[in-house]
């Protein structure tokens, strides 16, 4: 059993920065990964917050005016 423990450690020991260098860039791709995901909830709630604005706004009503095409459409059917 004694001799388990010292193959392990000896194990663990030679492969010590390559875990680290794991752990290091594994806590980088979490930090960019929350990051993108905060920075998407804000950019959701943003645009939820303008839509409510925008929609809560007076719209402009257009008017057309009609009497050019309707003069055409009488002229060709006569």
């Amino acid at each position: 059993m004694s001799q388990e423990k010292v193959d392990r450690y000896k194990q663990e020991k030679a492969n010590r920065k390559k875990n680290i260098r794991k752990q290091r860039v594994m806590g980088v791709v979490r930090t960019c990964v929350l990051s993108l995901a905060g920075l998407a909830l804000v950019g959701w709630l943003g645009y939820s917050a303008y839509d409510t604005y925008e929609s809560k706004q007076e719209r402009e009503v257009a008017s057309v005016n009609y009497d050019a095409i309707n003069s055409y459409l009488s002229t060709i059917s006569q």
